[in-house]
Order: C-alpha cells, then sequence, then structure tokens
C-alpha cells in the first residue's frame, strides 16, 4: 500500500520529494530546493518547509495505519522554523509516530539541511495529529487495495 500511496501522491513528486518508509510509523522524504521554491532571492518560502513537515508527519502515521487497512487526515499540526533555508539545499524530513489511540494518531518531524562533511543542521521541528479511519471509506482506497 506504501508503494501504490507514492505512485498515486502528486504533490511530493511535483515537488521533488522523494519518499522513504525505513519501517512502519516512521517516514523520510528528501528534497532539494529549487528555484520555485523562493519566495525572495536565495531564501525558500516557509510553505514550502510546512508542505514537507505536512507530509513526513502524515506519511509516518499513514506507514502505520496501513497495517489495519486505515488511511489518516491531518487535524492539526504545528512547526517551528529554526533556520533559513536556500537554494540547491539538500532537505532530510524524519517523521516518526510518537502515540496511537484508537481514533488518533500523533506524530513529530525534524527537517534537516544535509551538509556535507558536517553534521546536518535542523531546519525546523514540528508535530501532528491525525484522524485514522478505515481505508474503504475513500474511493481510492479501491485502487491501493487491489
Amino acid at each position: 500500500m506504501v508503494a501504490a500511496y507514492d505512485q498515486m501522491n502528486h504533490y511530493s513528486r511535483t515537488n521533488g520529494m522523494a519518499f522513504n518508509v525505513p519501517a512502519p510509523g516512521q517516514a523520510e522524504y528528501r528534497m532539494t530546493i529549487r528555484e520555485e521554491h523562493l519566495s525572495s532571492p536565495n531564501t525558500c518560502h516557509g510553505g514550502v518547509l510546512a508542505g514537507l513537515m505536512d507530509a513526513a508527519l502524515g506519511a509516518a502515521a499513514l506507514s502505520l495505519a496501513f497495517n489495519n487497512l486505515e488511511f489518516v487526515s491531518t487535524v492539526e499540526f504545528k512547526m517551528n522554523y529554526l533556520h533559513a533555508v536556500h537554494l540547491h539545499d539538500v532537505l532530510l524530513a524524519k517523521g516518526v509516530v510518537d502515540h496511537t489511540g484508537n481514533t488518533l494518531i500523533v506524530s513529530s518531524c525534524v527537517i534537516y539541511r544535509e551538509v556535507a562533511g558536517q553534521e546536518d543542521v535542523a531546519v525546523a521541528r514540528g508535530l501532528g495529529t491525525f484522524n485514522r479511519y478505515p481505508a474503504n471509506k475513500r474511493d481510492f482506497a479501491k485502487l491501493m487495495l487491489q
């Protein structure tokens, strides 16, 4: 189901985000900041980081929910921007599930700027809450469950 989700996720492909699930309840997205991600000369728009954050938080929750034939939807998320991100920066967002309940999943994420030969720098941190629901409640579930 994870592979099917990645194939139908146009948002991540359009934004150059590469998806990986190391284990259920974990997700990673890697992307390089391109010119279309900039809001001012050489500086990434905060909405790009928010989109990356939501994707990693949600994918971590989704990778766990898939085990129960469930999907998730974002209820809320918050994030802190720690450092500016610039053109050509390579980002790695690491999401992990922190709590699973009967109806909600809570996950956290850190977005790192990868720096060759140095320790990665955390540029943003976030926390998200996701509603879990049966996969058969969505039309595209039929495609993924085949």
